[in-house]
């Protein structure tokens, strides 16, 4: 398509081969990033009656930006001992071609000695920023590139993740948020940044702040209140008895806060109904392109996604060897639908239908408050029942599980006067025990199901 601008791919050709497709195929599959650029690969040019190296020099002449990608190796040296990697950057430098370079790794004594010495020339020359895996390379790539079309005119606004929040400022961010994602991250993936680096440091560093201000990503992943800036980042969650969708709902849930707390409570709510284990997507993972990186890399480094993608595939591949329904997703005046069905023929004997049938012994009990029940073996805290439970939210274990149970009388703290206790415990009351006992019972006798 004329009118696009060429983006040259430079690395050593073997060594990282599968990160120059990878980026070429990321700008390729982004809405944005597509309309404006094209991408040049040496190895996808048809053999030529021409010198390799006046070849890809010629194509550094004509691209727009440079994309230097650096690992370990220096590559072949020709009659001067300069590889095509360092000709092609010093090209770019005489023609004033804009030049992103990108530093594989953090363990320069691997470097081959050249190799070295033409990162510290970059390092002199442009600023140049080191990743570590594939995700931070093309998300750090995708900002520079949204920063390029910016400051060349070629877009008057960026995409919705990496433009400023507006009306936000740094400090509607949450420190302890951040802090606990640089926990988190450090634990999951290793990431390289301390658990005591600055916010503002840690936004740069992900590529979250857009004129010293936090962009729209940053208030979804770490803002003190994201919903007062993205009134519509929320979680609507509905469970319906049997197959149809109709009214009165069972359970509604709305859920607000960063993207990470979204993601726990939806969870959370999920496993409350069907009552099934939640498998990773490295069982059976599918190559992806998130359409927003920005937001996407957080979730990656905290392992809240083990691809940087929907998933989707995944999804309906499961569900078939489940015998159980596909997912279903529809837009809805804006909103994004999901709905899971559960198994009419293989349901499991759930607290929900049998604290239904015994009614006249125990009121109605929701299936979240039979599984809180059924897991109080002893004096628990709040934090060891949560995780008997599996569930990541507190928010939600509290309003789903630990409220109703108290206050249905089925469960008793051991210090009632001091409910804010450090020591606080939870126990079965008379009545709870008297729950379990005819919940047992129907299903010796089979009417549970």
């Amino acid at each position: 398509m004329s009118g696009k601008k060429r983006i040259f791919v430079s690395s050593v050709q073997k060594e990282t081969a599968s990160d120059r497709a990878a980026v070429r195929d990321f700008i390729q599959g982004d809405p944005l990033l597509s309309r404006f650029f094209d991408v040049f690969l040496f190895e996808d040019i048809p053999a030529v009656d021409r010198r390799a190296d006046e070849v890809y020099l010629s194509e550094v002449d004509r691209s727009a930006v440079l994309v230097s990608i650096l690992a370990n190796e220096y590559g072949y040296e020709d009659a001067s001992g300069i590889s095509p990697t360092e000709h092609e950057f010093d090209q770019a430098g005489l023609r004033g071609i804009s030049r992103l370079v990108f530093v594989f790794g953090t363990d320069d004594q691997l470097r081959h000695p050249k190799m070295r010495a033409l990162i510290a020339k970059a390092s002199a020359e442009v600023i140049r920023r080191r990743v570590v895996g594939i995700q931070q390379l093309l998300s750090g790539l995708y900002a520079s590139l949204v920063e390029y079309m910016d400051s060349t005119g070629m877009i008057h606004a960026g995409p919705f993740d990496a433009t400023a929040c507006p009306n936000a400022e740094l400090s509607d961010i949450s420190e302890d948020h951040v802090k606990h994602f640089l926990m988190r991250a450090q634990q999951a993936r290793g990431f390289a940044l301390d658990v005591n680096t600055p916010v503002q440091a840690t936004l740069a560093h992900l590529n979250l702040v857009n004129h010293n201000r936090p962009s729209r990503a940053a208030i979804l992943l770490f803002g003190k209140a994201p919903q007062r800036f993205l009134p519509t980042s929320e979680i609507k969650c509905m469970h319906f008895h049997g197959t149809e969708v109709r009214k009165p709902i069972p359970s509604y849930q709305i859920y607000k806060g960063t993207v990470f707390e979204l993601v726990d409570q939806a969870v959370d709510f999920v496993m409350s109904k069907i009552t099934r284990r939640v498998g990773t997507r490295s069982e059976s993972p599918h190559p992806s392109i998130p359409r927003n990186p920005l937001i996407a890399e957080p979730l990656f480094l905290a392992r809240y996604i083990e691809k940087a993608g929907t998933g989707t595939l995944d999804m309906f591949a499961l569900c078939k060897e489940a015998g159980i329904a596909p997912p279903e997703f529809r837009p809805d005046h804006g909103l994004f639908v999901q709905t899971l069905r559960r198994s009419p023929v293989t349901q499991e004997v759930t607290p929900e239908v049998t604290g239904q049938v015994t009614g006249q012994v125990t009121g109605q009990v929701t299936g979240e408050v039979g599984r809180l029940i059924l897991s109080l073996v002893r004096e628990m805290s709040g934090a060891d029942i949560q995780a008997a439970l599996g569930l990541r939210g507190r928010g939600n274990f509290r309003t789903l599980y630990l409220v109703p149970a108290l206050e249905s009388g089925l469960i008793e703290m051991t210090i009632p006067d001091k409910p804010k206790s450090s020591r606080q415990k939870y126990r079965l009351s008379a009545k709870g025990r008297a729950w379990i006992a005819a919940n047992n019972r129907l299903i010796e006798n089979g009417e549970g199901a």
